[in-house]
């Protein structure tokens, strides 16, 4: 058995760890998770500039990835949604209607060029690994010049820990990541295509929450036409949530009709005398045109789950975005001053004419010892030693092209080596400036739509939902069953309440207890009350209690308030081992104890008010009213009020 355990604890480890890291939660280097990146390295890798089957990138792409067809083909119709990195062609789906794509045979992607230009797939600057079968290799993470973890935004579930993080618009992005590069302060909100407006008071840089609301045509008094979304929601579950409402009675309207196609269009006709200005708040309280979304920036960087908030995200990235463009400067340096060592050589070899030194020498060493002490006279010109490759270069050159050799050529290329080089080292001096110029051409190249901003910001006063709620469901107790509820059947009614009401009840027994609205609740026989359980109501009742002491048989009056409560927890009105025998809310009656009758005795009865007795805390103990032993009570008796239950107990 324990090694049973450990096995399934290794295995769990590991397994929550994969799932963590390699399925879920997007890497902040580049702001992918695996699948997306294994779709993209496919694209660059495949790429002719033009279109391909579907199909035929999620064949290519199982190569890399080893979880079927079915995770390939939703992860790269998503991604090629988000309108970056992926054209399309076809029907890719509508994120307004929730229709889903063609199938994979009949939709067409390609790669856009900015994609090459947001992550560098250099392997001389990005990792690679081998694939799952060892066949080829994949990246470990694009270095990416942008936060693409903010602006595609992320979903997952993992192991004991979760993500979500909202879309930003590209363009304000980039212009936070400017300022950060500048020093400036900055601030970034969420941005969705589906439009729709929001509130980001709460947003806490990315770690809090927001509230997003559809966005309606009020100016018809009938009519309300709804023409963006809320973030999260699509025209059909829109359409579902306020269908119910309507089923539910909380929103009173004729038709709800769905003409939304390339963009949003829901019209809601309102019932004969309901105008719009009276059902805009019951569609924020009842259906989804109101939401409260809830932010968790989490990411895997250096291999492990960390969370972050927007700033970090760009703080980050606009020291990567640096260290990227130093790092493709500097390796660039290194390729042109390779170019120019190779193109000096290749002029003292023809100008100076060593290739003549290597006629007599009968062996391959003889040759390259010739070549390298051919060059001695110009070390001073050489960038640095002559190396065996060196000459097998040099030694490669054709004998036609040596006759032909032309110097002004080569000068000419030599002097736009040097110029870049110049330029280079210029940019290296000024690598903040240089970031902001590469940004500068990377939003260039972004089409209008990416750029706009489709969300509006806007302070949202939340609808209370109790506020809007008319008390319209009858709430009856049926004293032949003992149920007290909504979906009581017979009994009679008390009073109308809400879903959203608590309801405070007292037993025959003198328990009470505090519930939301019941549908059928089991109180057993004769309840002695029940009314509404908020502050207002309870601070306007006074509960009289009149039980009796077992062993003495002696009666005690306790007048008392509540004023606190746990929900669903009974409590006692009298001390333990009390036997209640009456409960009251009148603020003054009139109540007869018949005493138990012993020889010598004048008195077997009296009379007493109750307004006579001081009111006391909920857990102190009541007053007696005569030493006495009572053998029952007597009340007086009146008519119930609306929503209370008295019994008379005799």
């Amino acid at each position: 058995m324990a090694y049973v355990k450990n096995l399934f604890d290794q295995n769990f480890i590991q397994y929550a760890s994969y799932v963590i890291r390699d399925r879920a939660i997007p890497e902040i280097t580049d702001g992918l998770k695996p699948v997306q990146r294994r779709i993209i390295h496919t694209l660059i890798k495949t790429d002719d500039g033009r279109f391909t089957k579907v199909a035929n990138v999620v064949g290519k792409v199982m190569a890399y990835h080893p979880h079927g067809d079915a995770s390939i083909y939703t992860a790269l119709v998503n991604l090629a949604n988000k309108e970056l990195f992926i054209d399309k062609q076809g029907n890719f789906g509508n994120m307004y209607t929730s229709d889903e794509a063609s199938a994979p045979r009949y939709i067409e992607c390609r790669l856009r060029p900015v994609t090459k230009d947001i992550l560098n797939t250099n392997p001389r600057i990005t990792s690679y690994v081998d694939t799952y079968d060892s066949r080829d290799v994949e990246p470990v993470a694009f270095q990416a010049k942008l936060p693409l973890v903010l602006i595609l935004g992320a979903e997952g579930i993992a192991v004991g820990m979760s993500t979500n993080i909202l879309s930003h618009n590209i363009h304000e992005v980039i212009e936070a990541e400017r300022k950060c590069l500048r020093g400036e302060k900055f601030q970034l909100y969420p941005d969705f295509p589906t439009g729709g407006l929001i509130d980001v008071t709460d947003y806490q840089d990315g770690l809090g929450k927001i509230i997003t609301r559809a966005k309606m045509d009020t100016s018809d008094e009938k009519k309300i036409v709804i023409t963006e979304l809320p973030y999260g929601s699509t025209s059909d579950s829109l359409c579902d949530s306020i269908e119910k409402a309507v089923r539910n009675g909380k929103i009173k309207a004729t038709s709800i009709q769905d003409f939304t196609s390339d963009s949003v269009n829901i019209e809601i006709k309102l019932q004969r005398g309901v105008y719009t200005k009276d059902v805009v708040d019951s569609l924020y309280a009842f259906t989804d045109c109101e939401q409260t979304i809830y932010c968790n920036l989490l990411v895997i960087k250096d291999n492990m789950p960390v969370q972050m908030t927007c700033t970090q995200v760009i703080e980050h990235h606009a020291k990567q975005l640096t260290g990227i463009l130093k790092r493709e400067l500097e390796l660039e340096k290194e390729d042109l001053m390779e170019k120019l060592h190779l193109r000096t050589l290749e002029r003292i070899f023809v100008e100076e004419r060593i290739y003549k030194k290597i006629e007599q020498q009968k062996t391959e060493e003889g040759v390259i010892k010739a070549v390298k002490d051919g060059f001695k006279p110009f070390k001073a010109e050489l960038i640095r030693d002559v190396t065996d490759e060196d000459v097998d270069h040099l030694l490669r050159i054709p004998i036609r092209r040596i006759s032909l050799y032309d110097m002004n050529k080569n000068k000419q290329e030599v002097k736009a080596i040097n110029d870049r080089i110049k330029e280079i080292n210029k940019l290296l001096k000024h690598l903040v400036d240089y970031a902001i110029s590469y940004l500068d051409g990377i939003e260039k190249k972004l089409n209008a739509d990416q750029i706009k901003r489709r969300t509006k910001i806007t302070n949202i006063n939340t609808v209370d939902v109790k506020s809007v709620t008319k008390r319209d469901v009858a709430l009856k107790y049926d004293e032949k069953s003992g149920y007290l509820g909504t979906a009581v059947s017979g009994g009679m009614e008390l009073f109308k309440v809400t879903p959203f009401d608590k309801i405070l009840y007292v037993r025959k027994s003198g328990i009470f207890s505090v519930s939301e609205t019941p549908d059928k609740l089991f109180v057993g026989p004769q309840l002695r009350f029940c009314g509404f359980a908020d502050k207002e109501s309870l601070s306007k009742v006074l509960f009289t209690v009149i039980y009796r002491e077992p062993e003495t048989q002696y009666v005690y009056v306790k007048r008392c308030k509540i004023q606190a409560f746990i929900m669903n927890r009974d409590y006692f009105f009298a001390p333990e081992g009390m036997e209640v025998l009456h409960v009251d809310t009148r603020k003054t009656f009139t109540f007869q104890l018949n005493y138990v009758k012993k020889p010598k005795m004048k008195v077997f009865s009296e009379k007493f008010k109750s307004g006579d007795f001081e009111e006391k805390s909920l857990k102190a103990k009541g007053v007696r009213v005569a030493a006495k032993e009572v053998q029952n009570i007597e009340v007086q008796s009146d008519k119930p009020k609306n929503g209370e239950l008295f019994e008379e107990n005799k």
